[in-house]
């Protein structure tokens, strides 16, 4: 699987990740943190491309929190501003998920 990386135009580093609010008010509601998050956003695999998406193509990220919690992480690529939206982050339902959370079941 793809990396965040791999979707984006140059180097990771050079993005500034930033945060919607309604990614906080679910990541307080969710207890995930900003660390858990951003370990994601780096380490993570893409699971799917939303590449239509208003107003910025966005993917869905799957990792694991430092906890080894499987987390969904919804991001938005602005690569002329060099930023990452961070859109909203759940872990995944596993009625929902096939067994490593990487697949939606039909």
């Amino acid at each position: 699987m793809a990396k965040l990386i791999d979707c984006i135009e140059g180097d990771s580093s050079d993005y500034e990740i930033e945060y919607r609010i309604h990614a906080t008010r679910r990541m307080f509601q969710r207890d995930i943190n900003e660390d858990d998050v951003e370990f994601v956003v780096r380490n993570g695999e893409v699971v799917e491309r939303y590449e239509q998406d208003f107003s910025l193509p966005s993917l869905l990220l799957l990792g694991e929190s430092q906890g080894k919690r499987p987390l969904h992480i919804v991001v938005g690529i602005d690569s002329l501003n060099r930023r990452i939206f961070i859109i909203t982050a759940y872990e995944p339902d596993p009625n929902k998920w096939t067994n490593d959370f990487s697949k939606r079941l039909l």
